[in-house]
């Protein structure tokens, strides 16, 4: 599309106007949602039939991930379109406890996708309860016209943590040697004025959003960021949730995974902590739903490119570890939903097995909306998949995650320590849920990977801190 060159709304198919008949965008972003929960992806248990409805209108990408995990890293090169990997020049953030490689606020000299919408006439607009993106020492909310963040989850200062109800803690099943027991805590002070479901985080957020969309519908093209934390722990969704997955459980509750080991769950309550995590997502989509319902119901959908993505997913015992961890870089975490929804419908129903990401997120929208990418940007237009322009082919795929890096391609799956060492590698081929190592068989693979993809793509050798 031509640099900077805004279409007229006749020309939808290739850009967008400004002006009260412009098209929108609206990005949905939810965090620690599992490709293989989703019945879009394959799940035939899980209930998702929001998810899945949009999938079916939507060109879904089979083979997503994030360019780097957890949740700032990747929001970071959603926001930019420019790759947070390999982590240079990263500083602990003053006033933050989280000290994870490229963990650290939008840098300053580094553009967002929000701030070039709103210099070219769009309302942006940003709805979360994703406390990471809020901290005082962040700044996600750059070129924002407004956003409202919803207040309180898991260990977020938002009411005194004295206040926390005192016998919540008797029924919680926690790993106390990291710290799940103090997050809990701040977490039940949080929540102890809730009265119904509609009190709940994915609610607030889905129902926020809406109230936004009445608000702006009739104000001139917008850009509005719906980031829902849901469904990230704690797991606590209403028992109806729950039990959709699980019943007759008497034991402590495992709202909270411990980020390491999971032997320190026995099978029944390893089954338990599953079904609090599906609850949590068939929550999450159920409310997707509302927000989704409302778009048509004022006449949105015709005229929004709406796209829908998870940054990383989450581990629940399948490798031995609970959480989200560099040293277990498994299906279960790297493996993420991405769906884009034309507003001509293009590509609906349609798959696609490229390696989409986080970073291709900015670049795919000013792609639609006909504006130039910027030169920090490094991710593709996806667009091009069914414009008949496709992305720069991508034959492998590299991602960071602290001192740790993942690569694949068609037959492979490898991830190691920066430097290299530790490596684990899997045959995708015949292994695709990654369960036999056999790095110490071929290594000369180990070794091509590292140096042809991760280094390569890298630029040079993984900084260490």
């Amino acid at each position: 599309m031509a640099g900077g060159v805004l279409l007229g709304a006749s020309g939808l198919s290739s850009g967008c106007a400004l002006g009260p008949d412009g098209v929108n965008v609206v990005l949905v972003i939810m965090d620690s949602l599992r490709r293989d929960h989703v019945g879009a992806y394959g799940n035939d248990w899980i209930k998702t039939p929001n998810l899945d409805a949009l999938a079916r209108e939507s060109l879904r990408f089979t083979r997503p991930y994030p360019e780097s995990i957890p949740t700032l890293c990747a929001r970071r090169a959603i926001h930019t379109g420019t790759r947070t990997w390999p982590f240079e020049n990263w500083h602990p953030t003053k006033g933050d406890s989280v000290s994870l490689w490229g963990w650290q606020p939008i840098p300053n000299y580094q553009t967002t996708l929000a701030e070039i919408l709103r210099r070219n006439g769009y309302g942006t607009y940003f709805v979360t309860d994703n406390l990471q993106q809020y901290k005082a020492s962040m700044n996600f909310h750059r070129g924002f016209d407004a956003f409202d963040f919803h207040r309180g989850q898991t260990s977020d200062p938002y009411r005194p943590l004295w206040t926390h109800p005192k016998g919540r803690m008797q029924n919680a099943l926690t790993n106390d040697e990291v710290g799940e027991e103090g997050i809990l805590r701040q977490y039940w002070a949080n929540v102890a004025g809730r009265k119904g479901e509609e009190d709940w985080f994915s609610p607030q957020v889905f129902t926020g959003a809406s109230d936004y969309l009445e608000a702006i519908k009739d104000a001139g093209p917008f850009f509005m960021v719906v980031d829902n934390y849901d469904p990230h722990e704690p797991w606590d969704s209403p028992e109806k949730y729950v039990s959709l997955y699980d019943d007759a459980y008497e034991g402590k509750e495992p709202y909270w995974p411990n980020y390491g080991p999971s032997d320190y769950l026995d099978e029944r309550e390893l089954r338990r902590l599953r079904a609090r995590y599906s609850g949590e997502v068939t929550m999450a989509d159920h409310w997707l739903g509302h927000f989704l319902d409302r778009m048509e119901e004022l006449g949105l959908s015709d005229n929004t490119l709406l796209i829908l993505l998870s940054d990383h997913g989450v581990a629940q015992g399948e490798h031995g570890f609970n959480g989200k961890l560099a040293i277990a870089m498994y299906p279960e975490l790297t493996d993420i939903v991405f769906l884009m929804r034309h507003p001509e419908g293009k590509g609906s129903g349609e798959t696609s097995d490229y390696y989409a990401s986080t970073h291709d997120v900015a670049p795919t929208i000013l792609g639609f909306l006909g504006l130039e990418q910027p030169e920090q940007m490094e991710g593709q237009n996806l667009l091009g998949v069914v414009d008949g322009r496709p992305p720069e082919p991508r034959p492998h795929f590299t991602l960071g995650f602290h001192d740790h890096a993942w690569c694949r391609d068609e037959d492979y799956a490898m991830f190691c320590r920066y430097d290299g060492t530790e490596a684990k590698l899997y045959d995708l081929r015949t292994d695709p849920k990654m369960h036999r190592d056999i790095a110490g068989r071929y290594q000369g693979i180990v070794k091509r990977m590292f140096e042809e993809y991760v280094i390569k793509d890298a630029g040079g050798p993984l900084p260490s801190y």
